[in-house]
């Protein structure tokens, strides 16, 4: 393929006559084998959205951040957080309207910022989505050990969890053999795994809907009282904390070159997927705080054991069976993310080539799939969550405040590029975003900060070593610009 020729002038966005690592380019799609295929619809979308978001935020940290942070305004940390979160959705959405291709914060961040710049975010999220399947599925064995336990049955101490994270802890098992699970599922292609996450999400929100519908009767006003006895310090704090449960529809942006009529379909799911996911986490919120005291929550198993006390012991055991279904799905979708990230970096040629390999059967990078599955069984089966999930956050937020500024960039440097979807209040609505992040990022731990800048600094050596130079072998010959892009249909 010959270079674009508005691109070999220099007038295009993503200029290959631009040099040095603020080089923008975007690359053009895969054809033939190394294609995938397009099979997401709406539905799909949205419940991989869905699937994200809704998992260990509502069974595990609510409590968690309820009981020792926020309290019963732990409800107002999930608000907080979603409407840091729905400022960086809407820069999702119009970059997915615009540009539909796999790679999502990478994507963006190169085609807007420079090479160096999406390198950088594509290094950080290769990280936060392996994290984010490893803690979620470490999320899971608090509901295992209490379902296990209703049955008459339980596993070794010692298989329970991490060191440190309990008496006697060695090992998570629990956590390492569903990080194995969903990457043996995700394997046998897209459309099948796609189902059969539709089919879990569900039964999630069935069950969520079930813990706010009958733990409303149950709620004890009493119990809110002090409402936030941490002051707004812990509400904030909290906030920090849970952010990463209400990041979920990155995931869907790397699908983008498996959705159907993706331009159109993407913002409608990031926006259906978000703001269903936070109704569900507002009433569950409110109903957990209103049926224990908040010192009281269990924090390994909190809704179910809430159920409980009030004597409802056949309910608690079908949530936390819900539970266990729902943090799956999580894994589900963030495993899938990471995978086609790997598969666009591999692509561009910031990664070996036998990373981005599409299986000829199923027609879906397994090689990442499998490395990020084996990678995340290691981290859930060593670490405690509380350290996971606030490398996440960091991660997460750092990403966020890049495709924040991306979108106001490239709506002054190319105001008049067709999009499907504005980021409505602009720049005011994505400048909010970035303020709010980076003080969500500035309550955060140091320690997080040290092992967060050791993961960054292996990147740029990486990408000094191998990328910088590999990019330009693949990139000259493969790029478009995005006047191109904007043209172009999706099916």
């Amino acid at each position: 393929m010959s270079v674009n020729k508005s691109a070999a002038k220099g007038g295009g966005l993503f200029s290959t006559s631009e040099r040095g690592i603020f080089r923008r380019t975007l690359p053009n799609e895969q054809t033939g084998e190394e294609k995938m295929l397009r099979s997401l619809s709406l539905v799909n979308l949205t419940m991989i959205g869905v699937g994200a978001i809704i998992g260990a935020g509502i069974f595990t940290l609510a409590g968690v951040v309820a009981k020792g942070t926020a309290g019963p305004a732990v409800v107002i940390s999930f608000v907080l957080a979603g409407l840091a979160s729905l400022a960086a959705a809407f820069a999702y959405a119009e970059f997915a309207s615009m540009v539909p291709r796999a790679g999502s914060s990478y994507t963006y961040g190169a085609a807007t910022l420079g090479e160096v710049v999406g390198w950088a975010i594509g290094w950080d999220l290769l990280l936060e989505y392996t994290a984010i399947v490893a803690a979620v599925a470490i999320s899971v064995s608090g509901y295992v050990g209490y379902f296990l336990n209703a049955m008459g049955l339980s596993l070794p101490t010692w298989a329970l969890g991490a060191p440190g994270s309990g008496e006697g802890h060695v090992l998570d098992v629990g956590a390492i053999i569903v990080c194995l699970l969903v990457a043996f599922m995700l394997s046998r292609g897209t459309k099948t795994s796609a189902r059969f996450e539709t089919v879990l999400t569900m039964i999630k929100i069935a069950i969520v809907l079930v813990v706010i519908i009958v733990g409303v009767f149950f709620v004890d006003l009493g119990n809110l009282s002090p409402f936030a006895p941490f002051g707004v310090a812990g509400i904030m704090s909290g906030a920090a904390v849970v952010f990463f449960a209400v990041f979920g529809y990155d995931a869907l942006s790397t699908a983008a070159e498996e959705s159907k009529n993706a331009r159109k379909m993407l913002p409608k799911a990031m926006m259906w997927s978000l703001g269903i996911s936070m109704v569900l986490y507002v009433g569950v919120s409110l109903v957990l705080a209103g049926m224990v005291p908040y010192a009281e929550i269990d924090e390994q198993s909190g809704i179910s054991s809430a159920f409980e006390v009030h004597g409802m012991g056949w309910l608690a055991n079908v949530i936390a069976l819900g539970a266990i279904v729902g943090i799956v799905t999580v894994c589900f979708s963030f495993m899938m993310a990471g995978a086609r990230l790997w598969y666009s970096l591999s692509r561009d040629g910031l990664m070996p080539k036998w990373f981005g390999a599409i299986h000829h059967k199923s027609r879906i990078p397994h090689r990442p799939t499998w490395l990020i599955g084996i990678l995340a069984a290691v981290l859930g089966g060593l670490l405690p969550i509380q350290y996971v999930a606030e490398l996440i956050n960091i991660g997460v937020l750092s990403a966020f405040v890049v495709i924040s500024i991306s979108v106001i960039v490239l709506r002054y440097r190319k105001p008049n590029l067709k999009r499907g979807f504005k980021v409505p209040g602009m720049p005011v609505v994505p400048a909010l975003g970035v303020l709010f992040s980076l003080y969500l990022i500035s309550l955060l731990p140091s320690e997080t900060f040290l092992r967060f800048f050791g993961w960054m600094v292996l990147g740029m050596i990486v990408y000094a070593v191998y990328g910088y130079r590999n990019t330009r072998k693949v990139m000259p010959g493969g790029s478009i610009n995005i006047e191109d892009v904007n043209k172009m249909t999706d099916n």
